[in-house]
């Protein structure tokens, strides 16, 4: 089995690399047949990024702070652990952004997609959805979209609800709605195409965030699903994503 590691840039998490890597050996990204991430969730999402256009599966070990796509750390019999473990596949939500000087940004988000207020007034949003104008005005902090994968990140934290990973569902999440009072969401179709458009965006000023990578002073904000793109990921077996999106409800 060829395994390419990649780690973070935490103390541990090199270290871990380097003791791997004499063991396991490591090749190019690449020449992979299983990459194995070193880090954090952060650095998970960073790695599936960078990895997109290969083949090759990610395994990730906790090195970091956070773990939920992360399997335990441990160096024996890595390649037993990775001929074992369980498969997830998830879709990335594909976001358009055009900024207010009529430049456009394109990004993909693992997690979630979120618009959040630049400035100390609240924003206001306008939410359509495949076409269809489903709210004229959302006061807030902010909204997001978040994917099954995602709905345990800042969705969760939003108060958003938490998805099955099989579920062809995307969650809508209001971050400390003011008008409609407490307005918390909806559930949508994965098939849905959702759109922001940003109202008096030169008084009240949105970002756009896609999985922690930001743009800064967007007019409108487009979100769909892309089923033609899939990240494998993989998880050791009992703990794949199913059961630890399970487990988050009971914590």
């Amino acid at each position: 089995m060829k395994i390419a590691f990649a780690a973070s840039s935490a103390d541990d998490a090199q270290a871990a690399r380097r003791a791997l890597s004499e063991r396991y050996g490591d090749v190019p990204l690449a020449e992979a047949d299983v990459i194995v991430a070193l880090g954090g969730d952060g650095f998970m999402l960073h790695t599936l990024h960078d990895t997109q256009n290969l083949s090759a599966p990610v395994y990730g070990m906790n090195r970091g702070t956070i773990g939920f796509l992360m399997n335990v750390y441990c160096a024996e019999e890595l390649e037993q652990r990775l001929l074992d473990a369980e498969e997830a596949v998830i879709n990335p939500l594909v976001m358009k952004a055009t900024h207010a000087d009529g430049r456009t940004s394109r990004a993909l988000a693992l997690n979630e997609v979120a618009l959040l207020r630049e400035g100390p007034q609240a924003a206001k949003l306008r939410i359509s959805v495949d076409g269809r104008v489903r709210m004229q005005e959302l006061v807030c902090d902010g909204a997001l979209v978040a994917t099954p994968a995602g709905s345990t990140a800042y969705n969760y934290s939003a108060h958003g609800p938490i998805l099955p990973i099989e579920a062809d569902v995307l969650a809508l999440t209001a971050m400390a709605a003011f008008r409609p009072r407490r307005w918390r969401g909806a559930l949508l179709p994965k098939t849905a195409k959702v759109r922001f458009d940003v109202l008096e965006f030169q008084k009240r000023p949105v970002m756009a965030d896609a999985d922690g990578k930001s743009y800064r002073d967007v007019v409108s904000v487009e979100i769909t699903s892309d089923p033609s793109i899939e990240h494998r990921i993989l998880f050791d077996p009992g703990h794949g994503l199913e059961e630890r999106l399970i487990n988050e409800q009971f914590t």
